[in-house]
């Protein structure tokens, strides 16, 4: 494969410390610990737990399409399914949380080996039409279903003990549970990313035909990356449900997927960070400015279309570029 000779990776390499990870990086992960330690004490629980849960989902995402090069407009059906699973699992099963979400978590797995191994097939606009398709199908599916309560979703459902000890009825005990799937989330993708495997499917994405000769099948790392990607996607969904007590047809609309693209874009599609600054304007306008109604989807348009137009690498990628460091 050919030497990277883009100034920001070489700032990065000249810049890593004892552990691997770059000192800038390091510093970053450090400074959002901290902040989202203090937060709960600054903000609102509820609203920056649903930016995190968002922001894993749009990290899980971005590893799929910044990495993988591949467009998935089906997302909503991993996010959505765990959703409903955890919270069916709490509320009827009654399991504890962690159990709940673990079991949420292998669902969206499951589907995302069958749906990837089909999907993969395919490239392109093929292969979002694909994932499209099927996540309409999930979204009639938990429509129709009885376990899903149809229109009225799963409601009221117990965030429990967690391990049976931790009452986490309480929003600032729960935040704190939260912040450690998070973050483990995060720091998963990110060794991905960094890892042997990431830097094969950045060769796919660049330059398939020529990985392909170098002997990798290229067809197992796409379904590899397919299926983490979903899992991850399940993990925030089923994390979602626990923590609104609510799982409903929201979560597997087609509008699902489209808002988790455009976290994407918007933050910086292929970064570390993009997902999670992208994650948190879109939370925040749609919290922020709900009084507005459908005025905040348009909103969001005329956002996506200035960033897309004025900032083609998206936030944290512009960035990166004016300080000549990955991020």
């Amino acid at each position: 494969m050919t030497t990277d000779t883009n100034p920001i990776a070489m700032a990065a390499i000249t810049s890593v410390g004892a552990a691997g990870m770059p000192r800038h990086h390091f510093a970053i992960f450090a400074a959002l610990f901290v902040f989202l330690i203090a937060a709960p004490f600054l903000l609102y629980p509820i609203f920056v737990m649903k930016v995190l849960c968002f922001a894993l989902f749009a990290c899980a995402f971005n590893l799929l399409l910044g990495y993988g090069g591949l467009l998935s407009f089906g997302h909503a059906a991993y996010f959505g399914m765990a959703s409903y699973v955890s919270a069916h699992a709490a509320k009827v099963w009654g399991l504890t949380p962690e159990l709940a979400i673990i079991a949420g978590t292998l669902v969206a797995a499951v589907l995302g080996l069958a749906i990837g191994s089909l999907a993969i097939r395919r490239h392109g606009i093929y292969f979002a039409m694909v994932t499209l398709a099927f996540a309409q199908m999930i979204y009639f599916f938990s429509l129709q279903a009885a376990f899903t309560g149809g229109e009225d979703g799963i409601q009221a459902v117990p965030r429990g003990h967690l391990f049976g000890l931790i009452d986490l009825r309480s929003s600032e005990v729960l935040y704190f549970f939260v912040l450690a799937i998070f973050f483990a989330g995060i720091l998963l993708i990110y060794r991905i990313i960094h890892s042997p495997f990431g830097q094969v499917l950045k060769a796919i994405r660049e330059n398939e035909p020529r990985a392909i000769s170098l002997g990798y099948r290229v067809n197992r790392y796409k379904l590899a990356v397919f299926v983490l990607s979903a899992t991850l996607a399940g993990v925030a969904g089923a994390t979602k449900a626990i923590v609104f007590q609510l799982a409903s047809l929201t979560d597997v609309y087609w509008t699902m997927s489209g808002e988790v693209v455009l976290m994407t874009l918007l933050g910086g599609m292929g970064t570390v960070f993009g997902p999670i600054v992208g994650a948190a304007v879109i939370v925040t306008m749609q919290n922020y400015l709900a009084t507005f109604g459908d005025w905040v989807t348009i909103g969001q348009g005329i956002i996506f279309v200035v960033a897309v137009l004025l900032f083609r690498e998206g936030i944290v990628g512009v960035l990166a570029k004016w300080i000549r460091k990955s991020l």
